[in-house]
């Protein structure tokens, strides 16, 4: 697979932000139907930088938009923070014919601003795979302000094949790995398996770039939805405030 590199991405460190954490009230979980969920966000009027971003994902926390958030249910442990040792990840035989297959796809990593042609991929995708869940609003500053924040390192890889777009992910580049924020791709290339295609190549760009993690967001095991995160292997999840090798 062919890769260019537009951007690079580390800031200088600095010292953590002090930071207040606000809990919502009980509301119906996005991912179990019988369950109620509570989500801790971290004070969204702090300034926040990348330093203290890339500290909280350590702590199992996760970013949408400008908002970094983790869930905190009292009665419920389904959700699961998970990344992936990016030095000691193995392709599965599956993976391997996924990636042998995309060789003939490019990819390109670009900073992260508005482009029409990603925004429409992003609602062709929406529309076919989540739309009823909240998040097929074609409005083009809704989907910028939910990929993006104004204080992360995030960066957008777009995967093309003859020069189409089929697949975008978006990273955001931490000081120790890189976060999975979000990856859409075209639903009528599915026989190419462009999401995994999408975990893999980034797994290879974090390793090349020296860092030691690709953090995965949550694993629900009981979520159909969640349930492709296992075949990456090894990993680790945090579990009691420690991450866990599994």
């Amino acid at each position: 697979m062919k890769n260019h590199d537009a951007h690079s991405g580390d800031t200088a460190q600095q010292d953590p932000v002090r930071l207040s954490f606000y809990a919502t009230p009980e509301h119906q979980c996005s991912y179990l139907e019988d369950k109620q969920a509570i989500t801790l966000f971290a004070d969204p009027s702090a300034e926040l930088d990348n330093h203290t971003y890339s500290t909280l994902s350590q702590y199992g926390f996760r970013r949408s938009g400008k908002h970094v958030y983790r869930p905190s249910c009292v009665t419920c442990s389904a959700c699961v923070p998970i990344r992936i040792p990016t030095a000691r990840f193995t392709r599965s035989r599956s993976q391997k014919r996924v990636w042998r297959a995309n060789q003939d796809i490019e990819a390109s990593l670009l900073g992260a601003e508005f482009r029409e042609e990603q925004h429409a991929l992003y609602n062709k995708y929406i529309q076919s795979r989540h739309p009823d869940g909240g998040m097929n609003d074609p409005d083009p500053d809704k989907y910028i302000e939910f990929l993006t924040s104004d204080w992360s390192v995030t960066r957008f890889i777009e995967f093309r094949l003859d020069s189409k777009l089929v697949a975008v992910a978006v990273l955001d580049l931490l000081e120790d790995g890189i976060s999975a924020v979000y990856t859409f791709f075209d639903p009528e290339l599915k026989q190419r398996s462009l999401g995994t295609l999408g975990i893999l190549w980034s797994i290879e760009f974090a390793r090349e770039s020296g860092r030691e993690w690709l953090y995965l967001g949550y694993l629900i095991k009981d979520c159909p939805k969640m349930s492709y995160k296992m075949q990456f292997q090894p990993q680790q999840s945090f579990i009691q405030g420690h991450w866990v090798s599994d």
